[in-house]
């Protein structure tokens, strides 16, 4: 059993964490949308790996960096952990990007 990617998906979540705290992008601007868009996107990706595992279209890959815990069959617990940094690292993205445009269309009509 082997912790590296399931360490290395908790480091950047971590970092995720730090920018959203520091730079108020995420959680930290408003906990109560942030969980809401959270919840709903892992909601999403999960139905998406589901039904793409049982039309065969995923298919599970062992690694020796991988815990080989399974949520479900074809579904390994580092999945869980990846898709709350991919959510998280696109709102925080997005939040950057909205900010840099809008900072741009200030100044432009100045």
């Amino acid at each position: 059993m082997n912790f590296l990617y399931l360490g290395g998906l908790l480091v950047s979540i971590t970092g995720m964490i730090v920018l959203d705290r520091r730079f108020r992008l995420f959680f930290w601007l408003d906990a109560r949308r942030a969980s809401i868009v959270m919840v709903v996107g892992l909601a999403f990706f999960f139905i998406w790996d589901a039904v793409g595992v049982a039309e065969h279209i995923f298919f599970p890959g062992t690694s020796p960096v991988d815990t080989g815990w399974m949520l479900a069959p074809g579904i390994p617990v580092e999945e869980v952990f990846f898709l709350t940094l991919l959510c998280y690292l696109t709102m925080n993205l997005y939040e950057v990007v909205s900010r840099v445009v809008n900072h741009f269309y200030r100044e432009a009509g100045k």
